[in-house]
C-alpha cells in the first residue's frame, strides 16, 4: 500500500479498517507514522542506535501480534507504552535482574542520573516532535525520516523518491527549519497552558 494515499485518515479510521478486514497493511501505515517516535523513545532509553533500531522492529512485531488479539482505542498512546515497556525490559535484562526485582523509577534514574521527571519531559518532547513531523508537507517529512531515521544518503533518498539531489537537500533543510519552528510554537503553547 502507498502510505501517502492514506495520510488523510486518522489513526482510529486505520485501526477500524484493520479490525474489519484484518489486513496488516493498515497496521503498516499506522506503524510507519510513528517510526520516528518509536526510534526516539528507544534511543532515549537504550542509548545505542543499533539496539534502538532493533527495539523499533521488536515493537512493530509485538504490535502486530497484540493488535490481532486486543482492540486498542488510542493507538499512539498504546504504541508509546509498548515501546517504553520494551525498552525498560531490555534495560532490566542488561542489569541481569528479573523484571519483578527492579524498581522502575530507580532504573530510569540510574540510566541518566536525572530521574523520572527528566524522562517525562523527554517523552513529552518526543511526542511533540512526532506531532510536528506530521505537520510537515509530505516531501519534507519523507526526506527527514529517510535521512535522519533510516540514515539514507542524499543519493539513496533521490533514488528512492525520484526527487533530484537538490530537491532532497532542500526538503531536508526546509523540513528541519519548519520542524524547529513548529516545535518551538508547540513548546511555547504547552508552557503557556
Amino acid at each position: 500500500m502507498k502510505t501517502e494515499r492514506y495520510d488523510h485518515m486518522t489513526d482510529q479510521q486505520l485501526l477500524s479498517r484493520f479490525y474489519t478486514d484484518h489486513d496488516n497493511g493498515w497496521l503498516g501505515i499506522l506503524l510507519q507514522r510513528y517510526t520516528l517516535l518509536l526510534f526516539g523513545v528507544s534511543m532515549k532509553y537504550l542509548r545505542n542506535e543499533e539496539e534502538a533500531k532493533d527495539a523499533v522492529q521488536q515493537v512493530f512485531l509485538k504490535s502486530i501480534t497484540e493488535l490481532h488479539k486486543y482492540r486498542v482505542e488510542y493507538f499512539k498512546s498504546w504504541l508509546y507504552m509498548v515501546a517504553k515497556n520494551h525498552c525498560l525490559m531490555k534495560l532490566r535484562e542488561k542489569q541481569g535482574k528479573p523484571a519483578h526485582d527492579i524498581d522502575i523509577e530507580a532504573a530510569i534514574a540510574a540510566e541518566d542520573g536525572s530521574g523520572l521527571q527528566a524522562h517525562i519531559e523527554k517523552d513529552q518532547q518526543l511526542e511533540l516532535m512526532n506531532d510536528c513531523l506530521e505537520e510537515l508537507n509530505q516531501e519534507q517529512k519523507q526526506c527527514i525520516i529517510l535521512f535522519y531515521l533510516n540514515k539514507f544518503s542524499y543519493q539513496q533518498i533521490a533514488e528512492k523518491t525520484g526527487y533530484s539531489i537538490m530537491q532532497v537537500k532542500s526538503y531536508i533543510q526546509n523540513g528541519k527549519r519548519n520542524l524547529k519552528i513548529l516545535l518551538e510554537r508547540k513548546i511555547k503553547s504547552v508552557n503557556n497552558a
